[in-house]
């Protein structure tokens, strides 16, 4: 066999065995999110339709609570339900995604200390759940809207590369914070506390014109509102996110998945002796 040869083999074994894997670790994927769903919903009498009922219920109540607190601001009450509750579903998701993805990789102990498995497939699991309750939840989303008379515009188009950036942010995150749980079990409470900071941090229930000027130029910078003000942008006001909206959203996105998947793959190895 000539040297050539002997390279292309070796090359067609390599993707051969590159798919092979993706196959098995994207079928695992879908073996994990459907128990994690049906684990979600067992021995409870409405199941899934909480996932609708839970964020109209919160947008109901947060209504009532800020209503008045939003008064002098620049918002329109009959709109503000919609603008609440992009804001509360889009940062659950976020919440949700990395609480779990926190968790992943220590709950998943017994099943690493005895299969060989690809370890990054829990953190992303458990986003993927996470993308499904927020799926949906946009029927509840639709229903306000619909309250609201609210039409949709060919604009809901945009809620591909939204939830491509959403998406990539949360699985970086997760995996970062994944690897941080396994050596420090301090980070699960701390992490508690910076997700209660951020929440007020960010845009949910009230709008940036209240805030001062200065903390408006500081905002920029806080992923969670990119992400927000993307959603509601091309849902709520129905209008094409521009172009450095998107850049953000996408920047923000592949930085966060670069530094969760490179402390994630540089520490993974050493997970078998903390879990």
């Amino acid at each position: 066999m000539s040297k050539q040869t002997k390279v292309s083999t070796d090359g067609a074994k390599a993707v051969a065995t590159w798919n092979t894997g993706i196959k098995r670790d994207w079928s695992i994927l879908r073996e994990l999110v459907s128990k994690d769903f049906k684990l979600k919903y067992r021995r409870s009498v409405l199941g899934v339709a909480w996932s609708v009922l839970n964020p109209l219920l919160m947008m109901v109540v947060m209504s009532v609570v800020f209503t008045h607190f939003m008064r002098g601001a620049n918002m329109p009450p009959e709109i503000y339900p919609v603008y609440l509750i992009i804001g509360n579903i889009t940062f659950s998701l976020m919440s949700a995604a990395t609480n779990d993805g926190m968790w992943s990789i220590i709950n998943a102990a017994p099943l690493l200390k005895k299969v060989k498995i690809n370890r990054i497939v829990f953190p992303v699991q458990k986003v993927l759940f996470s993308l499904v309750n927020f799926g949906l939840s946009l029927i509840a989303v639709a229903f306000v809207m619909v309250w609201a008379r609210i039409p949709l515009s060919w604009n809901i188009l945009f809620i591909v590369p939204f939830l491509t950036y959403i998406l990539l942010f949360c699985i970086g995150l997760g995996l970062f914070l994944a690897t941080l749980a396994v050596f420090f079990r301090d980070v699960i409470h701390l992490w508690s506390v910076v997700l209660t900071a951020w929440t007020y941090l960010t845009p949910i229930f009230y709008t940036m014109d209240i805030l001062p000027e200065y903390l408006q130029h500081l905002m920029r910078f806080n992923p969670m509102y990119q992400y927000i003000d993307y959603f509601r942008t091309f849902l709520l006001y129905q209008q094409a996110p521009s172009l450095r909206a998107n850049a953000a959203c996408l920047v923000m996105a592949l930085i966060a998945l670069a530094v969760g998947y490179l402390v994630f793959r540089k520490n993974e190895h050493k997970f078998i002796l903390y879990i």
